[in-house]
């Protein structure tokens, strides 16, 4: 038997940090001395001490690290574990290059110029702006949801609005010329630039001195970009490697022609407005079914039942486009996302009404 002391040498953890995932149920003792408390271990739990070490140097979550103990044995599912906290890390490496380069403007603009030109397709910029267009806020006591984000990373633009009810995400690949830039455009804005993008030739966008403009063909188009801070977007990107999300293809012909023939499966109030809820399901085939009022008000209802705004999701139909799309559903209480299946890239969450 180890002591914890022992142990927390053993495994670069500190006697503290063992304790803690003691409480926590991480990593329990094999014996606790009924006397003294003193905690004991095996030199099995030397190598998970060691995983939740190193995992914990990478700043990998409580429930991260849970999970990659629990799931050791199975070496696929943990690498999707890494795989995910990976790509959270250069998510948040990025977030902070961007930050810096806006810090240094802000301390000294004349020695930190914000310009960045992407130079990208008509129509992937177009594509991008439909698929996100709908879910632009109209409170006026909101302005900031009233636009669209222009995130501009590396490679690429991404486009993000939300109306707090809904977000839709989309991106367009390019080659930019200058660093990462954040700019918030009004949808006023976006409306005039994607009417120039059914023009032939590339598409020149340049973001400067808190403008943004669009030439195509020899036309262009500017606009001041709206002076606040968007909502932190990034942590919808990626879906856990371990979810329990049911991902239902749908055909949204026939999805769409049943929505809008169906009568809501009941009515809540929000915000002291009656507002009509769409009950979705999973039928026995895996495939995705419209739940009526008789089933909701059973005594007992299926386990996996989301409540959402039936015209928003006709909404999200539409702007995602194509005649196939996935449906994620992860119970009543979890976002409802439509997504294209061969476009991770590009899509949707619609938040769910309690039932």
């Amino acid at each position: 038997m180890l002591s914890i002391g022992e142990l927390a040498r053993a495994s670069g953890l500190t006697v503290s940090a063992l304790r803690f995932y003691d409480r926590c149920g991480v990593l329990t003792p094999t014996l606790v001395d009924p006397v003294n408390g003193y905690r004991w271990y095996t030199a099995a739990q030397v190598t998970p001490a060691r995983l939740v070490a190193g995992l914990r140097r990478v700043g990998m979550p409580l429930a991260g690290i849970t999970a990659a103990l629990r799931l050791r044995d199975d070496p696929a599912r943990v690498g999707r574990l890494f795989d995910a906290h990976l790509r959270r890390l250069e998510d948040g490496l990025a977030d902070a290059r961007r930050e810096l380069s806006r810090v240094r403007a802000l301390i000294d603009p004349e020695e930190c110029p914000m310009t960045t030109r992407i130079t990208l397709s008509p129509a992937a910029l177009a594509a991008a702006v439909d698929a996100v267009r709908f879910a632009v806020g109209t409170d006026p006591d909101l302005p900031v949801l009233g636009g669209v984000l222009l995130d501009v990373e590396s490679d690429g633009v991404r486009l993000v609005a939300t109306d707090r009810y809904r977000m839709a995400l989309a991106r367009a690949d390019g080659r930019v010329d200058g660093p990462p830039v954040r700019a918030l455009l009004p949808a006023a804005a976006v409306d005039d630039f994607r009417a120039l993008l059914d023009a032939d030739g590339q598409v020149r966008l340049t973001v400067a001195d808190g403008e943004v403009a669009v030439a195509v063909a020899g036309v262009e188009a500017r606009s001041a970009v709206l002076p606040y801070e968007f909502t932190d977007y990034r942590r919808l990107l990626h879906r856990p490697a371990d979810t329990t999300a049911r991902r239902v293809p749908v055909d949204v012909a026939t999805l769409r022609s049943a929505l809008r023939s169906a009568t809501p499966t009941v009515t809540r109030e929000h915000e002291g407005v009656a507002l009509p809820v769409t009950v979705l399901g999973v039928n026995d085939r895996d495939g995705l079914r419209l739940v009526d009022a008789a089933e909701l008000a059973g005594p007992d209802p299926t386990d996996l039942l989301v409540g959402v705004n039936g015209d928003f999701l006709l909404d999200a139909l539409d702007a995602a486009g194509g005649p196939q799309l996935v449906l994620e559903l992860d119970g009543p209480i979890a976002p409802l996302a439509v997504r294209r299946p061969d476009d991770e890239d590009t899509f949707s969450i619609l938040m769910p009404i309690r039932l």
